[in-house]
């Protein structure tokens, strides 16, 4: 009897037909036009539930055009209803949990406060336009299904409560103000987008609150001439966007979606309590119920005897005659061993449709509605990004097997693993991703899908549909620098040429994410063990789980102290605040390492440990260079090659990132070392200036302490810091 129920239970995978019972009240009409009216809606006396509901039938004589609904408390067209129980589950064309909300789509009328003297004005420089008020209505604005877009050139609109407060808002720009744009996309030129699933301090909100009502405002100072504005914006359903870029001010209406929750709806029933075997309800605090109907039940829940079995099902309940003959014995046998296979199959089948569920839920969690969207509006920018099947990368790693694992860090797991199509690639197992920064995340994986650096490792793709996010790189072969320095062997050697055009690769890599790429990326993590090297030993900068992009009128981050302990820049380490010439000094420890091959942190003969970059310093202003020189390399290279990289990593090490060269000014430099012409590069600095270096020191037992050292003998000061042991 279980296996015949979970064989009825696998119809609703394969069968779509009509539900049995009328989805309107009876002797009503159950559509208008091609859009179905589903009770509590309904047309006409004593077919809907109160007046919310009402709907009107306008027909008109053209034959050719068919009859529109509309909401007629608010005069609103309507375009579509969905409720519960209207798909079936292989019927349905969105995914399961769309597939059950209650929402409408309707019509709204658009309004200009571009040169209109109807506008509002609130001061001297600000237009208000106000949506439709559905307070006290059933009725709201979906924050899951729609978006604000603002289309036109120069001003900043945003999008507020009833109150004034901001939600969201965004600002287009234009080449030439005043030509109409005809884009096919909506991402800043033009036209923008905005969510309204984040609130302005960050957290990310339940997709049922709803919105009862919203104004725009424009802050239109930046036109000369408010005659000459050109902007339009509208809460617009976000499925449409792409389609109606370019035309919203041309629009005579637009579709938005509005989530319906009926109150004081009492089904007949028998039993106290709200659950049945055909359908279930649930209210709320405020009376209000959803309800859906159990399969085998399909129809309309809000109705007395409104769900009622698929028409398939009927067939279940007919009865055979039970007179027994040896065919019939034949046949029952046949029918067991059938029904035992049907069985295995049923549970395989159930076992599957559970992991495609949860792979879909993870795939929302993970912000793979947001990665798409921003994929859409890049108008293919990042179509050879590819988001990957979450059963692909577990055949490509063995199942995430323990023996395919490369490294481990404070941002995740990597893994060696072979695609389909044969490539070997490196997968990140990522950390579960904080929702409140789920936006960011996504905006990232967009941004570096873009870069494009023969030095920079490659984001081939992600997939969202685990538990936490997977991105696939591509392969790096000969491991990563720090690797080669700090556990040589006698069969392999890092040559000074080498580790010259290691320097030099990676600093023209830093120069592009810093300045030439499309949004300024600061790394945040250099240090050696990120720089892998490939078959020809070409360096390549990898693991940007902790980088930031930013736009180009930005100068800094400010950030929890994250970063790995030996290459944090002190003067990060004190303000929070990182800048670009944070990367340049983590870059100078990279040299130093190059330079010496002693790693980033070293042990003091008192027992306790000393940063690299200190002890590099204090030889440096001792004139003793040649004492802290790589003994593996020092017959390798020219002395004027050494002294210039030397004074380039000290410059790099400057406590005041202000006199850091940038990375392109390193990356010029360490190009003419290469070549032997070096370029004229700033004097190093004079033995009798003031310079100041930090000095992390630590024994066994405590905490490290940081010292500020100066040379003309000053006054000196001392902190105590907890250890950082962040991502190593």
């Amino acid at each position: 009897m279980l296996c015949l129920l979970l064989l009825l239970l696998q119809l609703e995978s394969f069968l779509w037909l009509a539900a049995g019972g009328n989805i309107s009240m009876p002797n009503c009409p159950d559509h208008c036009g091609n859009v179905k009216i589903p009770y509590p809606f309904g047309i006409g006396p004593n077919c809907y539930h109160d007046k919310w509901y009402e709907i009107i039938c306008n027909s008109n004589n053209n034959s050719v055009l068919s009859p529109k609904p509309f909401l007629r408390h608010f005069n609103l067209e309507v375009l579509d209803i969905n409720w519960p129980g209207r798909y079936s589950p292989l019927g349905r064309q969105v995914n399961d949990q769309e597939a059950d909300d209650q929402r409408l789509i309707v019509n709204l009328l658009p309004k200009n406060f571009c040169g209109s003297s109807t506008a509002v004005f609130h001061g001297f420089a600000t237009s208000v336009v106000k949506g439709v008020d559905f307070n006290g209505s059933p009725f709201r604005y979906s924050r899951w299904f729609n978006v604000f877009m603002v289309e036109g050139c120069g001003g900043s609109v945003v999008l507020q409560k009833r109150g004034g407060e901001i939600m969201t808002g965004c600002a287009s720009v234009c080449s030439n103000e005043g030509v109409s744009m005809n884009k096919s996309n909506c991402y800043g030129v033009g036209c923008c987008q905005a969510s309204l699933l984040s609130s302005p301090t960050g957290d990310y909100l339940n997709r049922e609150e709803g919105l009862d009502f919203y104004q725009i405002a424009l802050d239109y100072t930046g036109f000369s001439n408010f005659s000459t504005c050109n902007v339009s914006a509208a809460l617009i359903e976000s499925y449409s966007v792409k389609k109606l870029s370019g035309k919203l001010s041309n629009l005579k209406a637009f579709p938005a979606v509005l989530e319906w929750t009926p109150k004081y709806i009492m089904i007949p029933r028998k039993k106290p309590y709200m659950n049945y075997d055909n359908f279930s309800c649930n209210y709320d605090n405020n009376n209000a119920v959803s309800c859906t109907c159990g399969f085998p039940y399909e129809g309309n829940p809000f109705l007395p005897d409104g769900c009622q079995v698929v028409t398939a099902c009927h067939k279940c309940r007919d009865r055979c005659d039970m007179a027994f003959s040896d065919d019939k014995a034949f046949s029952i046998g046949l029918g067991l061993v059938l029904l035992v296979l049907g069985c295995y199959w049923l549970y395989k089948f159930v076992k599957k449709r559970k992991e495609m569920k949860l792979k879909a839920k993870y795939f929302k969690i993970n912000g793979g509605l947001l990665l798409q969207q921003q994929m859409s509006s890049t108008d293919g920018v990042v179509e050879n990004t590819k988001i990957f099947a979450a059963t692909e990368l577990e055949k490509a790693t063995d199942g995430f097997s323990e023996s395919r694992i490369l490294g481990q860090g404070g941002q995740g797991t990597v893994y060696k693993g072979m695609l389909l199509d044969g490539r070997i690639v490196a997968i990140k197992k990522s950390k579960k991703v904080d929702e409140s920064q789920l936006e960011q995340f996504i905006n990232e994986v967009v941004i570096l899908s873009q870069i494009n650096h023969r030095n920079v490792v490659k984001l081939i793709g992600c997939c969202l549909e685990t538990e936490v996010p997977l991105l696939v790189y591509e392969f790096v072969y000969n491991g990563t620098l720090y690797q080669h320095l700090h556990n040589d062997t006698e069969d392999f050697h890092v040559s000074w040429k080498m580790r010259l055009q290691i320097a030099a690769e990676s600093a023209g890599a830093l120069a592009y994410l810093h300045s030439s790429s499309s949004a300024p990326i600061y790394h945040r993590d250099i240090k050696s063990s990120n720089i892998l090297l490939d078959e020809k030993f070409r360096a390549k900068v990898s693991d940007f789980g902790t980088s930031r992009a930013i736009t180009i009128e930005q100068t800094h981050v400010t950030t929890c102290v994250l970063g790995t302990y030996g290459y944090l820049d002190p003067e990060y380490f004190q303000s929070n605040q990182f800048t670009e010439k944070s990367d340049v000094y983590s870059f100078g420890v990279v040299l130093v390492e190059l330079i010496t091959g002693k790693k980033p942190i070293c042990p003091t003969k008192e027992g306790g440990w000393i940063s690299l970059a200190v002890e590099f310093l204090s030889y440096m202003e001792s004139s003793s260079l040649s004492d802290i020189l790589d003994a593996r390399v020092v017959d390798e290279g020219k002395e004027e090659e050494f002294v210039v990289v030397a004074n380039l990593a000290r410059q790099c090490l400057e406590m005041k990132g202000k006199q850091r060269p940038t990375m392109k000014e390193i990356a010029v430099l360490l190009d003419g070392i290469r070549s032997h012409h070096p370029p004229n590069f700033r004097e190093p600095i004079p033995p009798g200036s003031k310079h100041v270096v930090t000095e992390m020191v630590s024994t066994h037992s405590g905490p490290f302490s940081v010292e500020m050292l100066s040379s003309d003998d000053g006054p000196s000061n001392s902190m105590e810091v907890q250890p950082l042991m962040v991502n190593i």
